[in-house]
């Protein structure tokens, strides 16, 4: 893990650096934020539609969630993407690991995911559980797969690659929306 980890960076830009002028700060923010678009994924979920099913596995399967999502590490990020040779989404990555251990069909959105866990307090987090983040000033719009020692596998946005981040990096500290898990007790 720590191999894929020392590779995961941050980049800060001063505001106008890249755009220039008064309105630089606003391009960088709007750039930013079209960068994380693919996080919410497309959705055919519309609201007032009657809430998705929880979706329960065996806590046995543990093991398995984490090593199928470690085996996509620096596999390319792409909008809508739900397989390796396309490249994932956020929530297409987290769909594809628990269809392979599962067998089950989540939703392609963070947001409705969330909806098929059980919420567990970020103290419980255990190997296998999911981690949401606000991103997009939308609750749930980023969702991952927690490894344990704080780490998380994420596919991130738009250029990048799935990658290890750290819930108490400055970036994800910040927007941490809740936990979730699928696992019997």
């Amino acid at each position: 893990m720590a191999r894929y980890a020392a590779r995961t960076f941050v980049c800060f830009f001063e505001p106008g650096w890249l755009f220039g002028g008064k309105n630089g700060a606003a391009a960088l923010a709007l750039m930013g934020a079209l960068l994380l678009a693919g996080c919410a994924g497309p959705s055919n979920y519309h609201r007032g539609a009657a809430a998705p099913q929880r979706v329960v596995i065996d806590a046995s399967k543990r093991g398995d969630m984490v090593m199928t999502a470690l085996s996509l590490l620096d596999t390319r990020y792409r909008y809508g993407g739900e397989n390796p040779a396309e490249g994932f989404d956020c929530s297409g990555l987290v769909a594809y690991v628990v269809d392979r251990i599962a067998d089950e069909r989540l939703p392609h959105n963070a947001a409705v995911i969330a909806q098929t866990t059980r919420p567990i307090n970020r103290k419980n987090l255990k190997a296998g559980d999911l981690v949401f983040f606000n991103t997009l000033n939308q609750p749930y719009s980023h969702v991952g797969i927690y490894v344990g020692d704080g780490l998380f596998v994420n596919a991130p946005s738009s250029g990048g690659r799935v990658r290890l981040d750290a819930l108490d990096s400055r970036y994800f500290a910040r927007r941490f929306e809740g936990a979730g898990t699928f696992f019997t007790e």
